[in-house]
C-alpha cells in the first residue's frame, strides 16, 4: 500500500510541474496533495476515476491553478466529468457552474449528485452568459468550435461568447480552451466538417475579447493525428490531436 500511494504522489507532483513549465507566466498551483485529494473524493464513481489518466485530470487541474474556494464556469460540460473534478478540486466552500444553452435532462442531472452540492445550473445565450458571482475560472472542452455553428450564434458565436466570459471573470481569473485541432491555417472553416478548429484562430478570437495569451499545455496533444479526419470517426476518436490554451484577464 505504502508503495502504491508513493507512486501516485509522484506522479501527480511531476504533473503539476509538466503543467507548470508549459505556462508563460504560472499562476499558484495547486499543490500535489491538493491535487491527490480532490481526485481520491469518494464522491467521484470509479467510472470517474478510471477516466483520470486518459482526460488528464490532474494535469488539467494543475494548469488551471484551480484552488480551494475558487468559482468555476464549466461550459457544456456533457456528462459532468470535469464538473465533477472541478467540484472536488474547490470544496464546499467553492461553487463550479454548469453553464448550458437551454435546460434539459441532461443539464439538470448535473445537480443531482448529494456529494457535490456545490454543482449549480445556469443557461441562456451563450453571448448573454452571466454567472451569480464572479468566476476564477472558465472552462470549455471540445466545445468552443461549435460556438461558429449557426445554432450557437454563427459567425458571431465565439466572439460574443469570448465578450461574456471576460466580464463574467474575475480581473485575473483563467480561462481554458482545450478543442480538437486542424490543420494550421484552416482557421474556422473545419467547425461543422471536422468538428475542428485552428489553435491561431482561437488564439485570435480570444485575445481580441481583451484576454492575455499565456500559454499551452502539450498533455493533451497526438502528433499521430493529421488533423483531418472527422473526431467522431471511430478510427481516431477518443485520440484526436488537441490543444490546451491558456488565457487571463488582465489585474
Amino acid at each position: 500500500m505504502k508503495t502504491v500511494k508513493i507512486t501516485r504522489t509522484a506522479a501527480v507532483a511531476a504533473a503539476l510541474a509538466f503543467a507548470s513549465i508549459a505556462t508563460a507566466a504560472p499562476g499558484p498551483a495547486p499543490s500535489a496533495a491538493q491535487v491527490q485529494a480532490a481526485l481520491a473524493n469518494p464522491g467521484r464513481s470509479a467510472e470517474d476515476k478510471a477516466a483520470d489518466a486518459r482526460r488528464k485530470a490532474a494535469e488539467l487541474v494543475a494548469f488551471a491553478e484551480l484552488q480551494p474556494g475558487e468559482k468555476v464556469a464549466d461550459i457544456y460540460p456533457g456528462g459532468g466529468y470535469f464538473t465533477r473534478v472541478f467540484a472536488a478540486a474547490v470544496g464546499p466552500q467553492g461553487k463550479v457552474y454548469g453553464v448550458f444553452s437551454r435546460p434539459s435532462d441532461q443539464a439538470t442531472a448535473l445537480t443531482r449528485n448529494p456529494a457535490f452540492q456545490n454543482v449549480a445550473l445556469v443557461t441562456g445565450p451563450w453571448a448573454e452568459m452571466k454567472t451569480p458571482e464572479p468566476l476564477d475560472l472558465i472552462f470549455i472542452s471540445q466545445f468552443y468550435h461549435d460556438l461558429y455553428n449557426p445554432e450557437y450564434g454563427g459567425p458571431g458565436g465565439a466572439p460574443g461568447f469570448n465578450k461574456a466570459a471576460f466580464a463574467a471573470l474575475k480581473p485575473g481569473g483563467v480561462y481554458l480552451v482545450i478543442d480538437h485541432a486542424a490543420p494550421a491555417g484552416t482557421g474556422t472553416s473545419a467547425h461543422n466538417t471536422t468538428h475542428r478548429i485552428d489553435e491561431e484562430a482561437v488564439k485570435r478570437d480570444v485575445t481580441a475579447a481583451g484576454f492575455v495569451y499565456e500559454g499551452s499545455s502539450p498533455v493533451l496533444r497526438n502528433a499521430a493525428d493529421a488533423r483531418t479526419a472527422n473526431v467522431f470517426d471511430p478510427a481516431i476518436r477518443g485520440k484526436t490531436d488537441q490543444f490546451v490554451l491558456k488565457f487571463r484577464k488582465p489585474a
